[in-house]
This record gives C-alpha cells, structure tokens and sequence, in this order.
C-alpha cells in the first residue's frame, strides 16, 4: 500500500482541483461577484514579493523542482528504491501545484465577462458594421504611425523594453482612477521580460502570466510595434482578466488610455488586425487594406510573421471591439447628428393640428 500514496494523494488532490472548476462552472455570478477581488488583492501581494528581483520567480522555482526530481531519481537508482513509489509522488507534487494555480488563480476563467465589467453590450453585427469598425481602428493607426520615430529601413523605433514596461501602468491608471473601471485595478507593478525566450519565440508566444507568483513576463524577441500591446495584454491577465479575447480587448483600452503614442499606435494596430482577420476570413478585406498607409502595411506584416507561429485564440477579440465601435462611436454619432430636440423648433415639431401654433 505505501507504493500507492503518492498516486493516491494525487488522486485526491486531483479530485479536489476537478470540484473547484466544476463549482466555479456552475456558479458563474457567485465567482465573478467574489473571486476575481480577492485574487487581484493576492495577485498585488504576490506581485510586491516577486518584484523585489528582475528575473522570472516561478521560472527559477520550476528549475528547482526539475532539479529535485533528477536528483531522486539518482538516489532511486543508487539505492535501488522502488521507482513505482517515486513516480506517485512526482506526480502528487505535480497535482498539488496544478491545485494551488486552479484554486489561487485559474478559476477567474470562469468568471464573467469584461464586457459585463465595463458596460459594454455585446451585440450581433453586419458585415458592414464589422469593415466599418475595421476602418475606424485603420484610421487609428494611420494617424497615430505618423508619429513613431523609423529608421532609414521604415522599421519603427520605440523604447527599451524596461522604459516600456514603466510606462504601461499609466494607461491603467487611467482606466482605473479617470473612468472608474475597478475591473482593471491589478498590480500595477512593471512586467518581466521573459526568460528562455527562444523557446517562447519559435512558438509564436508573446507571455506569459502565473499567478502563483504574481509575475507576468513578456517575450522580449517580438516586434517592437507590438511589444506595448504585448505587455497591456499580461497587465490585463495579472489584473485576473484571463479570458483571452478580454485580455486582448483590456489591452486595446490600456493602451489607446495611455498618453505615449507608441502605446496608441501598438493598440491601434492591433486593434485593426483583429479586424482585419475577420474580414479576411470573409473575403471582405481589400477595400479596407488599401486604405492602409505604408508604416502601418508594413508593420501588419511584422507582427503577423511573429504571431502566425502561434497566436493565442483570442480571435472573438474581434466581436468585442465591434461591439465596442458601435456602442462608443456610432451610435453617439447618430445622436449628435440629430441633434437636441427643441419643442419650440417648428422644423422638429408638427404645429398643423395645434390652433394657437
């Protein structure tokens, strides 16, 4: 029986991991009410802890527990113990871990919606309303490339990586403190550049977040036109927005809230490429790229190179930032357009039946 603890421990662990998600599942509200405030507060806490040194934390603790599991391994083999028995606890620590990640962190996937958060109505759209969006976020970084130092080959110059990382928190305070978004209100602490980055970069990954440290990291091989909306987009997991369209979108917002172009010109961009593969997808998008200046087409294809290896599945981006296009842009427009209704006005009001008009 003593073989079989380890297994068993696991088991139980496992079991415990698989309730959590299956309650977090079936409780929907109760989570996104609860869980995702508590978790920020852990997240900020974890965060002051692991901000004390520049390198990944939890990169160094999975070297640790690699390290420990070689070197019993060793001992099982020089003392001819049972390698059943050190496999069974292998795999309890490896469950104990996955339960502590679920239960400190994980379960905000089941929380509710950014959109719910930020009084954004989701909404079916047309075709025409999804190249307009396209446009408007094409527009967007039109404007915005003009103002992005290049070099005599066209590529942009931005900030160094640490300069970037400092500077992201200001387009988070702003949604936080200006428009009262307490949904966004996580560590504010800078992100880490991603260690064993080659590894991340053949694979088209542009971070990693692990709440059980309270890191977020970036990979600092992606292009630098992307790299502020990389580092918006952890912010937003670290501020317990794991949804990967949310996350997206929450990084669109960070950035366009952030006074330095070189954020608005990153979210614009990528802004538009969600977008923009939507209409693809459709056959709909050669209009909408001929109205691309020559920074941005170059750019597009910069970043597509990079995240085309391995791009994280958050295409329903593309829905959220549609929907936003219409709540925000169009429909106040329509009103504006219309103008205020004035009773006094015999242009907007019909007197003919009224005998003292």
């Amino acid at each position: 029986m003593k073989y079989w603890r380890g297994y068993l421990t696991a088991g139980i662990v496992l079991a415990c991991t698989w309730a959590l998600e299956s309650f977090a599942k079936a409780h929907v509200a109760l989570m996104d009410t609860v869980y995702p405030y508590i978790t920020r507060m852990m997240q900020m806490f974890l965060a002051d802890w692991s901000g004390n040194v520049d390198f990944c934390v939890w990169q160094v603790l999975l070297l640790v527990l690699a390290a420990a599991a070689i070197g019993t391994l060793v001992l099982v083999l020089i003392f001819k113990w049972n390698p059943v028995q050190w496999f069974g606890w292998v795999c309890a620590v490896v469950a104990v871990v996955y339960f502590l990640n679920t239960g400190l962190f994980q379960l905000n996937r089941y929380a509710g919606s950014l959109a719910d958060d930020i009084r954004l109505e989701e909404t079916d759209y047309t075709i025409t309303e999804l190249e307009k969006a396209a446009i408007y976020y094409r527009d967007q970084a039109n404007r915005v490339s003009d103002l992005l130092q290049r070099d005599q080959n066209g590529e942009a110059i931005l900030s160094e990586f640490d300069v970037l990382a400092e500077r992201a928190v200001n387009g988070y305070q702003k949604l936080v403190y200006d428009e009262s978004l307490a949904v966004f209100a996580g560590p504010m602490q800078p992100v880490k550049k991603l260690g064993w980055n080659k590894n991340y970069t053949r694979q088209g990954i542009t971070g990693v977040t692990v709440g059980l440290t309270g890191e977020a990291a970036v990979n600092p091989n992606v292009p630098s036109v992307l790299m502020p909306f990389a580092i918006c987009r952890e912010m937003a997991h670290r501020a317990s927005i794991l949804i990967p369209k949310d996350a997206s979108f929450g990084a669109y917002m960070a950035c366009m809230a952030n006074p330095d172009p070189q954020f608005q010109y990153s979210g614009a961009l990528m802004g538009y490429r969600y977008c923009l593969e939507a209409l693809e997808e459709l056959g709909r998008d050669v209009e909408c790229r001929a109205g691309e200046n020559a920074n941005v087409r170059k750019d597009l294809d910069t970043c597509s190179a990079f995240l085309e290896k391995g791009e994280q599945d958050d295409a329903d981006t593309c829905d959220l930032l549609t929907s936003w296009h219409i709540q925000e842009v169009v429909l106040p427009g329509l009103v504006e357009e219309k103008g205020a209704f004035d009773p006094l006005d015999k242009s907007k009001v019909d007197l003919s039946d009224n005998p003292r008009a």
